[in-house]
């Protein structure tokens, strides 16, 4: 294949694998959590999947209603209205629906300062 053949296959496959992915929003709920031992079990620092969490990390829990929508361990969101990206480490209880929990370390005034709000998130994720 000459050069600009094989550019231009490159191209169009890059361009095929991109249109596989989207940037995906949703508005949920959004609380706030902390690694109190109050707040979860005798193992506060450790996440549902088993990832160690500190202090000074941007982690999110989902509720398991959004693991379908792709926002499964590791996936990145962006809040909006907070900077930076957030990861995906930890799961909620069965109970909650579009829902998530941000992780503030160990700041539990943070925590309640932040109370309860409605945000939209965007990650990137495959179409239906």
């Amino acid at each position: 294949m000459r050069p600009p053949a094989r550019l231009a296959a490159l191209l169009i496959a890059f361009l095929v694998a991109a249109c596989g992915d989207d940037e995906r929003t949703l508005t949920v709920t959004a609380t706030a959590y902390t690694s109190s031992p109050g707040e979860t079990d005798d193992t506060p620092n450790i996440a549902a999947w088993g990832d160690t969490l500190a202090p000074g990390m941007k982690v999110i829990a989902v509720s398991r209603d959004l693991l379908e929508l792709g926002l499964v361990q590791g996936a990145e969101v962006t809040i909006d209205g907070l900077d930076g990206r957030y990861v995906v480490l930890d799961k909620m209880h069965p109970r909650w629906n579009a829902k998530i929990d941000i992780y503030m370390g160990e700041n539990v005034k943070k925590a309640r300062d932040w109370g309860r709000r409605e945000v939209t998130i965007r990650w990137e994720g495959a179409e239906d």
